[in-house]
C-alpha cells in the first residue's frame, strides 16, 4: 500500500467510513482522482484526493460549493473534508451527466439545455459572489496559451515577442467588447459538469460539479461554454436558441451581448487549443487532441466575428490547423 493510500484508509476511517468498499469514477482535467464510497447498506458519496504536492487544494471547491448551495444550487454537499492532505467527501450527485442523458434520448437535448440556461440566468440575478475577477487582460493571458504551448509544441519552439504581441492586442479588443457588470463564472460550465437530478424540483434538478476555478466575470462567459462545446456538436438552432432564452430573461442589450459572446467565444476556443496541447505534451493524456477539430472549427467561426477583424488576419497566418502531422508533433 502506498503512503497516499495509507493517508486515505486513515481519513475514511476517521470519518468513520473505513469500512466503505470504493470504485474508481472518470477524473477530469488534473491530479484530482474520485471514487465512489459504498456503505454497507447501499448509501453512496464521492472522495476526492487532490494531492497539495501536485498544486491541488480542496478549499476553492468548498468556498463554491457553499456559494452555490446558499443560492439553492445543486453542488454537492460538503460532508468531511482535510485541507491538509488533500481530501474531500461530497455527496454523490450520481452518473447521469447532460452529456450522457442526451446521447441516450435526443429528445431531451433542447430541454436540457434549457434548464443549464434558466439556471445561468438564476445564478446571474443571485447577489455577486466575492471571487477573483476575469478580466481582459486575465483573458488575453489565459487565451496566449495558444501561442505558447500550441504554436510553440508545432513550431518547436515558444515566440515571446509572438505571444506579447498577441495578448497586448486581444486585450485590447475584450476592453471594447466585454462590458459591464460581472456575475460568477463557473468557468467550465458545460453538459460533462451538469448532472441531471430528475427527482428534484425546478432549476435543483440541475448538478453542478467541477466549479473550484470560479471567478467572477461576464455574463456571456458560461453560455458561451455551454453551447460551444469542446466534447460534442451543439446544433445552431439551439445555439441560436438559447442566447435568446438568455437575452429575453435577462433584458440585456442584445448587440451587446452576442459581440461579447462572439469574442468570448474566440478566447475561451484559443485556450483550450493551448490546455489540450498542455494535458498531451506535459501529462500525456493525448485523448484530448481528438477533440482538437472541434475546437478548431469554433475558432475558425469566432474569428469571422467583426470585433476580432484587427487580429484575424494574423492569427490565421500564424496558428496551424490541427492537421494528423500537426496533432503527431503534441503527442508526448
Amino acid at each position: 500500500m502506498s503512503s497516499r493510500d495509507s493517508q486515505i484508509t486513515a481519513f475514511l476511517q476517521q470519518t468513520g467510513r473505513g469500512d466503505w468498499s470504493s470504485a474508481v469514477l472518470a477524473g477530469d482535467a488534473s491530479a484530482r482522482r474520485y471514487e465512489r464510497l459504498t456503505s454497507p447498506d447501499g448509501r453512496s458519496l464521492v472522495l476526492m484526493d487532490a494531492p497539495p504536492d501536485t498544486g491541488e487544494d480542496i478549499r476553492p471547491f468548498v468556498r463554491i460549493a457553499n456559494i452555490l448551495r446558499a443560492q439553492g444550487v445543486s453542488a454537492p454537499a460538503i460532508i468531511a473534508e482535510d485541507a491538509a492532505n488533500g481530501f474531500l467527501l461530497t455527496e454523490d450527485l450520481g452518473n447521469a451527466q447532460f452529456y450522457d442523458v442526451i446521447a441516450a434520448d435526443p429528445r431531451q437535448e433542447q430541454a436540457l439545455y434549457a434548464l443549464a440556461t434558466d439556471l445561468l440566468v438564476h445564478l446571474h440575478q443571485a447577489p455577486t459572489p466575492e471571487l477573483e475577477p476575469l478580466g481582459p487582460r486575465a483573458m488575453a493571458e489565459l487565451s496566449s496559451l495558444v501561442i505558447a504551448r500550441y504554436c510553440g509544441a508545432i513550431h518547436g519552439a515558444p515566440d515571446p515577442d509572438m505571444q506579447q504581441r498577441f495578448e497586448n492586442q486581444f486585450e485590447d479588443i475584450l476592453r471594447q467588447t466585454v462590458r459591464g457588470d460581472m456575475v460568477f463564472v463557473h468557468r467550465d460550465f458545460h453538459v460533462q459538469n451538469l448532472m441531471w437530478l430528475p427527482e428534484r424540483d425546478g432549476l435543483a434538478r440541475v448538478g453542478v460539479i467541477d466549479f473550484q476555478d470560479a471567478r467572477i466575470g461576464h455574463p456571456a462567459y458560461d453560455l458561451v461554454s455551454l453551447l460551444q462545446d469542446a466534447r460534442r456538436d451543439v446544433p445552431a438552432a439551439i445555439e441560436m436558441q438559447m442566447i435568446e432564452r438568455y437575452i429575453a430573461a435577462t433584458g440585456v442589450d442584445a448587440s451587446g451581448f452576442r459581440s461579447a459572446y462572439a469574442v468570448i467565444g474566440l478566447q475561451r476556443t484559443l485556450r483550450i487549443l493551448g490546455v489540450f496541447a498542455r494535458l498531451s505534451l506535459d501529462y500525456g493524456k493525448s485523448q484530448y487532441l481528438d477533440l482538437m477539430p472541434r475546437v478548431w472549427r469554433h475558432v475558425i467561426n469566432g474569428l469571422e466575428h467583426p470585433a476580432v477583424a484587427p487580429l484575424a488576419d494574423w492569427l490565421l497566418a500564424e496558428l496551424p490547423a490541427p492537421t494528423a502531422d500537426t496533432l503527431a508533433k503534441l503527442r508526448r
